[in-house]
């Protein structure tokens, strides 16, 4: 049963041609333009080149955008009523968010694999162990914001919201130093916003700490545990709300 039900989200998922060109097509032209094509792609950056450097965001940038489109969905899919359709088999609610988190770890490898190959071809340069962990800390990281669609379904109840959730990616990666090398105050704010912490520690097995600046070569960074802290609060703040608002929706029935 959970097999044939993830074969037929996979299916339905990937039949969505508009979201996946958004999850997948758009970070990696967007890891072409602003990374390979860029005439300092081979600047060095730690223990690699610029180029693995926007490659890797790019990657976390696309990823979360895939898990939250499926998070929210499978939030706005129970609020509307399938929930009850899916009570009358023998799927419980459990396997029913294994096989959302399933779809939704498959749906993100895309962006993923599709821009470490272009990547690979193009002179993104690292160690093996940065290419891997980088690989690892964005697939894990991006599981977190499967919450944040999950509360953008709870709230408005509506696949308008979770676009809305999605296109907010946005606006927190701009914010959260992926899009453009930010410092002094906007990159002090950074620090405080969802993204910052999931690409700053994919980002870390390749800069050994160290930022890039826009007004020279790369800086010394703030350490680890900034990252860190960051992605533990953001995501204690999404797993209890989105716990609270399913208690408040189950209160209502």
């Amino acid at each position: 049963m959970n097999l044939t039900y993830t074969g037929i989200e996979l299916r339905r998922v990937g039949r969505d041609y508009i979201s996946m060109f958004f999850v997948a097509v758009l970070p990696a032209f967007m890891y072409i333009v602003f990374g390979a094509a860029m005439s300092w792609s081979d600047a060095p950056v730690g223990n690699g080149n610029a180029a693995m450097y926007t490659m890797i965001s790019m990657a976390a940038f696309g990823a979360v955008t895939a898990t939250v489109g499926v998070g929210g969905m499978a939030a706005v899919e129970r609020m509307q009523g399938w929930g009850r359709q899916l009570g009358l088999t023998p799927m419980s609610d459990a396997q029913y968010v294994a096989v959302k988190a399933g779809v939704a770890f498959v749906i993100a490898l895309i962006p993923i694999t599709l821009i470490y190959v272009l990547g690979y071809f193009t002179g993104s340069q690292g160690s093996g162990t940065a290419w891997l962990i980088s690989a690892l800390v964005v697939v894990l990281g991006a599981a977190v914001f499967s919450l944040y669609g999950l509360l953008a379904g709870l709230l408005f109840r509506s696949e308008a919201a979770v676009g809305a959730a999605s296109g907010s990616l946005v606006i927190f990666a701009f914010l959260g130093n992926i899009f453009f090398p930010l410092s002094g105050a906007m990159l002090t704010v950074a620090q405080f916003t969802p993204l910052y912490g999931l690409v700053a520690l994919a980002r870390y097995p390749l800069t050994e700490g160290m930022m890039i600046s826009t007004t020279g070569p790369p800086v010394e960074g703030n350490g680890l545990w900034i990252p860190v802290l960051n992605l533990v609060v953001w995501t204690i703040i999404f797993a209890v709300t989105a716990f609270l608002l399913v208690r408040r929706g189950r209160s209502r029935q």
